[in-house]
């Protein structure tokens, strides 16, 4: 395939996340569905969990069954640093990002309440949540995009245009992973702030497309879906927890449970392709 098909193909299926980003824009979302915007972001994401531990592992399974012990080590140290990072590194920095946001909302003298009232809304928790789901999102695709690109590079065109309607129908229900903190919040991102979140979430896609095109690494790959699922992980913990606040057991019960048929649903194009 040529480098112009190929940008192509990776522009396609890491953009289409801006397909679910908009609903972020919502007016004044009811209490209900702020809790049903919640919960199916928690099934998408912990689909996603799923989706990216089971294919960080795979190499180091096939190596176990060959013994190769080497293989093994290397790959496994790899995805524990790198659920390690992805995980507890976030927890960290929120404590950090917490711990500043407090300090900064401390009247330190005259005039300084009006100026913690004109800080940024993205400093909200909603919107500390939604980059961190972006950022997760985005790693796992970087590794997606390496599919894509390693599939273009054996001249598999077939199998690399399924890769992109399966990766491209997974990242739009993304999109509304990503915002689904804002919504949930009643927060109305600007269109800039909801570009800036689909490069995040999107843009790795591209990239890793490219670099897919030249360098096909199993321990690079391990690295970054290691620390998407790490951070993943965290983000879920935190929905959890506004999703118990919400009290609508039945009802989240139920959203969880249509994201998680969601991921399952377009993740099946990508596993008829093979890959």
């Amino acid at each position: 395939m040529s480098s112009a098909n190929i940008t192509l193909l990776g522009a396609i299926a890491g953009f289409t996340i801006y397909l679910g980003l908009p609903i972020g824009r919502l007016r004044t979302p009811t209490p209900r569905l702020k809790a049903a915007l919640n919960a199916v972001a928690i099934g998408i994401l912990t689909f996603l969990v799923w989706d990216v531990l089971s294919h960080a592992w795979e190499p180091v399974d096939e190596a176990l069954g060959k013994h190769e012990w080497a293989t093994v080590a290397s790959g496994g140290a790899t995805l524990a640093a790198g659920l390690t990072i992805g995980l507890a590194g976030l927890v960290h920095y929120d404590a950090w990002i917490t711990r500043r946001r407090n300090a900064a909302a401390r009247p330190a003298g005259p005039g300084a309440a009006a100026t913690a009232e004109l800080a940024p809304r993205t400093r909200s928790q909603a919107g500390s949540l939604a980059l961190m789901i972006a950022t997760g999102i985005g790693l796992h695709n970087f590794a997606e995009g390496l599919a894509i690109g390693n599939s273009a590079a054996k001249g598999e065109l077939s199998l690399a245009l399924l890769l992109i309607i399966g990766f491209g129908l997974h990242n739009a229900t993304e999109g509304f992973g990503i915002v689904a903190p804002l919504a949930a919040e009643g927060e109305r991102p600007s269109w800039l702030t909801l570009l800036w979140l689909g490069l995040i979430g999107g843009g790795p896609t591209f990239l890793g497309t490219l670099v897919g095109r030249h360098l096909v690494d199993d321990t690079l790959s391990i690295a970054f879906l290691g620390l998407a699922a790490g951070s993943i992980l965290y983000v879920v913990i935190e929905l959890l927890a506004v999703a118990r606040r919400a009290g609508l057991k039945t009802l989240t019960t139920w959203c969880i449970l249509l994201g998680l048929l969601l991921g399952f649903a377009t993740d099946a194009v990508v596993t008829a392709a093979g890959a």
